[in-house]
């Protein structure tokens, strides 16, 4: 559980990222009360460092966060002291009865399971489905392909006042997996501390997507922002609801 999101790439994922899932919360919780829910358990899958947690529960419900990254899980924790948060996959956590589930940020893309494939990620659709109350509404995102040009690796910079973020990405579009090499540079004391990270994303197209959640039993809609706040380049949003 350690490889991911370590403490360093963690903090700069904190602090200096924290846009989209501040961004995505009013809408989250505006879509949560057009379907009278307005209270109860919400089930946040790769919650990262609790921003969207600490947002839900301003609003008043109640969060159970799941992430695969202790560092990240650790600054959640001392966020939203009153939440519950595990240290799990989010694929293999058994997950509570509830009004809401949220994944936030492509979480389900990720491939730090190494069995993650499209059959795992359909029976968590079935294992949410079944943990949701009836009404109850699953909000969540993924990355499509389409990500980066086949054949070409896109580089990116970012900083802030103690820390630098070098991204090295490469789409296959054959096998539909991108990697994200990521470099940080992070000030402790006097110097700069460097890690590394090699992130592999599976990437989904979204008409396959809410195909599967039909087939489960869902009513789904999708759209490529969250309120005002458009998602990036070849990612989609879904709301998937279920019926009463």
């Amino acid at each position: 559980m350690k490889e991911w999101y370590k403490e360093d790439l963690a903090y700069i994922h904190d602090v200096g990222h924290s846009d989209y899932a501040l961004n995505s919360a009013p809408y989250i919780i505006a879509i949560l009360a057009q379907n009278n829910i307005r209270d109860g358990l919400v089930v946040d899958l790769g919650c990262g460092s609790g921003l969207s947690a600490l947002e839900l529960t301003k609003a008043h419900y109640q969060i159970f966060g799941v992430d695969i990254s202790e560092s990240l899980i650790a600054i959640a924790r001392t966020r939203v002291p009153s939440a519950e948060f595990r240290v799990e996959s989010l694929f293999k956590i058994h997950i509570p009865s509830c009004n809401a589930v949220i994944s936030i940020g492509e979480c389900l893309n990720y491939l730090f399971d190494d069995d993650n494939n499209y059959q795992i990620l359909f029976q968590l659709f079935e294992r949410i489905y079944n943990a949701l109350a009836p009404g109850g509404i699953f909000v969540f995102d993924i990355a499509e392909p389409g990500q980066v040009i086949q054949g070409i690796r896109v580089k990116s910079f970012s900083e802030g006042e103690d820390w630098i973020v070098l991204v090295d990405k490469e789409e296959d579009q054959e096998k539909l997996v991108l990697s994200r090499r990521i470099v940080t540079l992070r000030k402790v004391g006097e110097y700069y501390r460097r890690d590394d990270e090699l992130h592999y994303l599976r990437l989904y197209k979204a008409a396959d997507i809410a195909e599967k959640l039909r087939q489960v039993g869902f009513t789904v809609g999708s759209m490529t922002s969250y309120g005002d706040y458009k998602l990036p380049k070849a990612h989609v949003a879904f709301v998937a609801r279920k019926s009463m």
